[in-house]
């Protein structure tokens, strides 16, 4: 409706005599009885046009050549501004739609084919995933989805490091763990690596092998075995939640195959680079930084950021057209150095969309949840998904702005009542699907109410306030996805199919479906189906489960 409305005004502006290089936008009235969308085009061509923005607006308006069918009531209001209100025909066309493109209603080109990469959760396999971990996979999981429904070509991507002195410190600590079981006693570093998952490794070891490890170094044997099974687990922790990636890439290998040599070579002949007590320098300064930093210490590793340049060097390098990259907070400080050099050797980082990600606090009882009673000094993701389910995981980490921390209050996430919000929205589903059985029980055939592209209903006997608000709503699940890919705020989707569920239980609490009106309530089934279509395609982005039955 918005590019219709937008071909209109254009053309009432040439047959007007009146051109202003003006882009034309449109928003939603915060008051209902404005209409439906208002456009200020007016206010923005009346300087240039020299005129008072009323008297273009007036002017437009007068010469608008519109459908009446779909618009019927055009006006000036304010200063200037354009309203439009649309028919209550074009709202109750949007349940054809749903039901002729069924589970593909909401998709677009949006994307027009874009090669597009995610890269999210890369956590290194050291130990489970965390709830921190969870929020970030999430919403990598879900933009992937968003993205997909909007046209691009997604390449969902796991970046990782085995390698290193953390991975020494892993194998060294499984290591010293079986030692243990073998009756030694030792000393245990603090900061190895702690929990339940270590002893479990170092257990499967010496049911399988004896004492045959006892002389094993740690980075032999111990460091392959906890680098197999913990990523084992991680891959197990994210199917849960139904998340599957196309490409795990090793760090490791950009020092294998020289990449990392490249980039300092790049560097050094770009002359940004030098050394200084015994480290190699980043000089970040000469190409608009802030301070030069750190790319390789002085014990000859490298930081962070020379791999993370590296890599997506080879992201460039793989033909992708857009980047996005899923951090923590953790990497607030690191990624604009990585996109400083990339810039710097002259790669498009406009290409490049960083997200960050806040912390998650976990709240039970009222309080906050500080310990694991199974691992380490923190709460794994698995262990949230046996407290509460996958779908309110997935739901409860998207309902906020990646941007804000999470608190995520288990005991909400338990209830099985309305109060619970993932919980009201599949009772919207399951209430439907259960309208349709008993309608089905009753004589309805509702999968002839659209078939073959013809529908089996009457829109227009719809005329009560509840139903075409609810036919509203549904229309606007297109747009929302689509805001959604391109603000990358997949809880735009999360509000826009609570108000969703709102509507459709004011229209179930005010009428009857099944009613003696046979026409009546064919149309009225059909309106259900295309509720349950729309929030069951939200569902699917979401990547939460759509229940008959509940």
């Amino acid at each position: 409706m918005k590019d219709y409305l937008k071909s209109r005004i254009l053309l009432a502006l040439e047959k007007s005599g009146m051109s202003a290089p003006v882009d034309i936008l449109f928003e939603k009235p915060k008051i209902e009885s404005y209409g439906d969308l208002s456009t200020n085009f007016a206010l923005l061509a009346a300087k240039e046009l020299k005129m008072k923005p009323r008297d273009v607006a007036q002017k437009v308006v007068e010469t608008l050549e519109i459908d009446p069918s779909l618009v019927e009531k055009v006006d000036v209001a304010g200063p200037g501004f354009v309203n439009f209100k649309f028919s209550n025909k074009y709202f109750l066309s949007f349940i054809d739609d749903i039901l002729e493109k069924g589970d593909s209603f909401g998709r677009s080109n949006l994307g027009a084919g874009k090669k597009t990469q995610v890269e999210f959760v890369s956590a290194n396999p050291t130990g489970p995933l965390t709830v921190g971990h969870g929020r970030n996979a999430v919403f990598g999981d879900t933009i992937a989805n968003v993205l997909q429904w909007t046209g691009h070509v997604v390449t969902r991507e796991y970046y990782f490091n085995n390698a290193g002195r953390q991975m020494r410190v892993l194998g060294d600590s499984v290591r010293l763990r079986y030692k243990e079981i073998l009756g030694e006693e030792l000393q245990f570093p603090e900061d190895y690596y702690q929990g339940n998952y270590i002893r479990d490794i170092a257990q499967h070891l010496y049911d399988e092998q004896g004492d045959k490890l006892k002389n094993e170094p740690a980075e032999g044997g111990f460091k392959e075995r906890a680098e197999q099974e913990i990523f084992e687990d991680i891959r197990k922790t994210l199917e849960r939640l139904t998340i599957k990636f196309d490409i795990f890439y090793n760090e490791n290998s950009l020092y294998e195959t020289g990449k990392i040599k490249e980039v300092i070579t790049a560097l050094e002949a770009a002359g940004l680079t030098y050394d200084k007590e015994g480290a190699k320098w980043f000089k970040a300064t000469a190409v608009g930084g802030d301070q030069d930093k750190v790319i390789v210490k002085s014990t000859g590793e490298p930081t962070y950021r020379l791999p993370d340049i590296a890599y997506h060097i080879e992201k460039f390098r793989r033909g992708f057209e857009l980047v996005v990259d899923i951090f923590g907070s953790d990497h607030i400080a690191t990624y604009p150095d990585v996109l400083l050099a990339l810039k710097s050797l002259g790669h498009d980082t406009e290409k490049v969309k960083v997200l960050i990600h806040q912390f998650v606090t976990i709240f039970q009882n009222g309080e906050v949840v500080k310990m694991s009673t199974r691992k380490a000094n923190f709460i794994t993701l698995d262990e949230l998904i046996d407290w509460v389910g996958a779908d309110a995981v997935r739901f409860f980490f998207l309902m906020r702005n990646i941007g804000t921390h999470l608190n995520f209050d288990v005991d909400l996430a338990k209830k099985q009542s309305e109060e619970n919000p993932v919980f009201y929205l599949q009772y919207a589903h399951a209430r439907i699907a259960s309208i349709i059985r008993f309608a089905e029980s009753e004589g309805f055939s509702t999968g002839g109410l659209y078939a073959g592209g013809k529908k089996g209903f009457d829109s227009t006997l719809l005329k009560e306030k509840e139903e075409i608000d609810l036919a509203k709503a549904l229309g606007g699940f297109p747009e929302v996805v689509e805001a959604a890919a391109t603000t990358f705020e997949p809880h735009r989707i999360i509000g826009y199919l609570q108000g969703v569920a709102e509507e459709f239980h004011r229209f179930y609490h005010a009428h009857r479906v099944v009613i003696p009106e046979r026409q009546l309530a064919e149309s009225r089934l059909a309106l259900c189906l295309a509720a349950k279509t729309v929030l069951a395609n939200g569902f699917k982005i979401l990547g939460i489960s759509a229940p008959e039955k509940m």
